[in-house]
């Protein structure tokens, strides 16, 4: 059987933690970012952790 190639697109939008957990950037974080406030800018900077099905899906994209 060959091998699984990585999906690229995944590989580029999806991290992998120190301890396991699989995370990604939070969706227009640089779209109008005047009228946001500090507080949503401050949270978006951080990733949010994918959980579920969704993270059996993109492990297997990535490839770990």
């Amino acid at each position: 059987m060959p091998k699984q190639k990585t999906h690229s697109a995944a590989k580029k939008r999806f991290k992998r933690s120190k301890s396991g957990k699989l995370f990604h950037h939070m969706s227009n974080y640089f779209h109008k970012n005047v009228k946001k406030s500090s507080k949503a800018k401050r949270q978006a900077r951080q990733g949010k952790q994918l959980g579920g099905g969704q993270e059996k899906n993109i492990t297997r994209m990535i490839g770990k």
